[in-house]
């Protein structure tokens, strides 16, 4: 047990640990209400993409400028912002949904706005991980426990949301995400830190940025890790967005079903960050990431065809484990390569993969449910899956050379 939270030892982590378990459980009520609001209004699989696709489209593009921004300046004030800026948004949705008045262009814009928030908040709190355990030693275990926590929120999240919305409506999961900013706000101002290095300024921001795609593109293990996390992103993250279609229509739930499948999802991502987390070492990551990328399309597959809430909650943990295992065990790896002047940005690359990928992928997928239905289109995401996973499992051999350096320094 001491070794699996050997990061929380440090304070300023265990502060940041704590406020952003509240902020993301906060987060995933938000999301979840959101989801059921629209689906509410508009009984459309396409309208439930497009909002997703609104909300994580700005990640695809600005995120690898949010790497160079995280590069150069004062991550903590820096994140001060971009928190306050989210409680505004969800203060907002709130007011709307409480006085009646909220409308489907509200939805989009609010998802939108909060989007670009996140496109520039992302990579700073990843750089920011290794400033608050202070080695790389402890980094790969700041990565795990982050995960768990994102992914705990996840279940706890949708869980709160099911009760709140059956029992208040979603107004209230918009006004308690606003709250719930604040408990991040307060452990950014309770942290004591180092003075940071002065960030190096020669490059303007477009060098800046092109500095760290050449240096992703010359590095093998870099292009592999982005080409996987992007495709598995693209293919196999859509389903969530797709939820609300399984939980209504194929199993005939209401917002509480909805809540238990997004949260069985969660809890597989909780297994796969405790797994992580009580990892001795790194050595070997990528042949994990080779099998849960096919833990995810194998999930995906069958749970497109299970037609049981029983079953349904016994095949997505799979899926769940599967794609964030993939997505913070290529995270670790990529922070290790990285050089320290670099981190921000070869992290938003990672960012902008995953987040960003997925929401081309939900846009798609919802036009293809709205096509074939959504128990064939998460189907077609699951063997895309497969033949990605594969594929990576070929690179395996050179990758695990290439990659010996960079193990052996973590201690550095």
């Amino acid at each position: 047990m001491k070794h699996l939270l050997r990061a929380l030892g440090q304070r300023n982590f265990r502060i940041y640990f704590l406020g952003q378990s509240a902020s993301f459980v906060g987060t995933w009520m938000q999301q979840i209400a959101l989801a059921w609001l629209v689906y509410r209004l508009t009984g459309s699989p396409f309208m439930l993409g497009l909002v997703t696709f609104a909300g994580n489209i700005p990640i695809l593009f600005l995120a690898p400028f949010g790497g160079v921004w995280s590069d150069r300046l004062n991550r903590r004030r820096a994140m001060l912002l971009t928190q306050a800026l989210s409680l505004s948004q969800a203060a907002v949705l709130a007011g709307l949904t409480f006085a009646g008045l909220v409308e489907e262009w509200h939805l989009l814009a609010a998802a939108a706005f909060l989007g670009i928030v996140n496109a520039l908040d992302t990579p700073l709190r990843q750089a920011f991980l290794l400033e608050l355990v202070g080695s790389r030693e402890d980094l790969p275990n700041a990565i795990a426990l982050n995960s768990l926590m994102m992914n705990a929120s996840r279940l706890v999240g949708p869980a709160l949301a099911g009760l709140v919305l059956a029992a208040a409506g979603e107004a209230w999961c918009f006004l308690l995400n606003a709250a719930s900013y604040l408990a991040m706000l307060a452990a950014l101002a309770a942290m004591r830190l180092a003075a940071p290095a002065r960030p190096r300024a020669a490059q303007d921001w477009l060098g800046g940025l092109a500095e760290a795609v050449r240096f992703a593109r010359d590095c093998a293990p870099c292009r592999y890790l982005l080409g996987l996390v992007s495709l598995v992103s693209f293919v196999a993250t859509p389903y969530a967005s797709l939820m609300p279609v399984f939980a209504r229509d194929l199993l005939g739930g209401d917002a509480r079903t909805l809540g238990l499948l997004v949260g069985a999802s969660g809890a597989g991502a909780i297994a796969g960050g405790l797994y992580l987390a009580g990892r001795h070492g790194v050595a070997g990551l990528e042949r994990l990431i080779a099998g849960a990328a096919f833990s995810a399309g194998i999930g995906l597959l069958l749970f497109s065809q299970s037609g049981s809430l029983g079953l349904s909650l016994v095949l997505l943990p799979l899926v769940g484990f599967g794609i964030i295992t993939v997505a913070a065990s290529a995270n670790t790896i990529l922070q290790l390569i990285a050089p320290d002047a670099m981190r921000g940005r070869l992290v938003s690359l990672h960012i902008a993969a995953f987040l960003g990928m997925m929401p081309l992928g939900s846009l798609v997928f919802g036009l293809l449910a709205e096509r074939f239905g959504a128990p064939t289109t998460v189907a077609a995401g699951g063997l895309f899956c497969l033949v990605g996973a594969a594929g990576f499992a070929s690179r395996l051999g050179s990758m695990r050379s290439l990659l010996a350096p960079h193990y052996a320094r973590r201690r550095d």
